[in-house]
């Protein structure tokens, strides 16, 4: 299992929520490309980008940024947050990211999915799958599908989704532990063919270490850990190699 360290861009800077909601905002830096470095240096093999700006408004605002991030570092990244269109996607891989995810466009026309992969790779293309009691949410989780959390990743696997990356929603930013049955769940419904990356509620090297039991899983994304000081990436390299 490899471990993800997020950057969550709003407004040029790194911040982080809870739960998503913009108003439970804390800043962190306004100097992302030292972070990229920063944890590059201490041995990430990935790094989790989020435009949030993009996520809330579907305009992206961050992609300059995200280009000096690519270029300053040497290591692959994800993107997510507003990607709704195959241009969308064209311009992020342009600012060189290796793989971006969808979101609420996968919910609201999972055949778009199978349009990417098409025409970028199914390695270039994951899909975000948030979700609070099993229900997933969209917009920058402001607004609640009809989909089924595991309903959607078997669609959007058929579709040629490389990578899943499934959030709970209820855990992201909290700390007090990932949602295990979820998880495991959601390793049980994908084909061994798609890649799947955990998010939300690491907190701890035990939360990590009970990820790292989940047969298959190919990553967890670590943020606020990370950022409060909770948690060194060494401590967390350590722990799931």
């Amino acid at each position: 299992m490899i471990i993800l360290p997020a950057i969550d861009l709003m407004s040029g800077e790194v911040v982080r929520l809870e739960q998503g909601k913009a108003d439970r905002k804390t800043i962190y830096s306004d100097d992302p490309v030292a972070f990229a470095k920063k944890w590059e240096e201490e041995g990430a093999e990935w790094l989790h980008l989020v435009d949030l700006d993009a996520a809330f408004s579907g305009e992206s605002k961050n992609l300059e940024i995200v280009s000096e991030v690519t270029k300053a570092i040497e290591i692959p990244c994800e993107l997510g947050g507003g990607i709704r269109s195959l241009r969308a996607i064209e311009k992020a891989l342009e600012a060189g990211v290796e793989r971006c995810i969808i979101g609420s466009m996968a919910c609201q026309t999972p055949e778009f999915v199978e349009e990417a992969a098409e025409k970028f790779d199914s390695s270039a293309i994951a899909v975000g799958i948030d979700a609070k009691d099993g229900q997933v949410a969209i917009k920058g989780w402001v607004e609640e599908s009809e989909w089924d959390a595991y309903d959607l990743a078997r669609a959007v696997a058929d579709y040629g989704a490389g990578t899943i990356i499934y959030t709970d929603i209820s855990t992201d930013g909290m700390g007090t532990g990932p949602n295990l049955d979820a998880q495991q769940e959601m390793m049980e419904v994908l084909p061994k063919s798609v890649d799947l990356i955990a998010s939300g509620g690491i907190g701890e090297l035990e939360h990590l270490q009970s990820l790292a039991e989940v047969d298959g899983l190919y990553g967890a994304i670590v943020g606020k850990a990370l950022y409060d000081g909770n948690l060194t990436l060494k401590e967390c390299l350590s722990t799931t190699r």
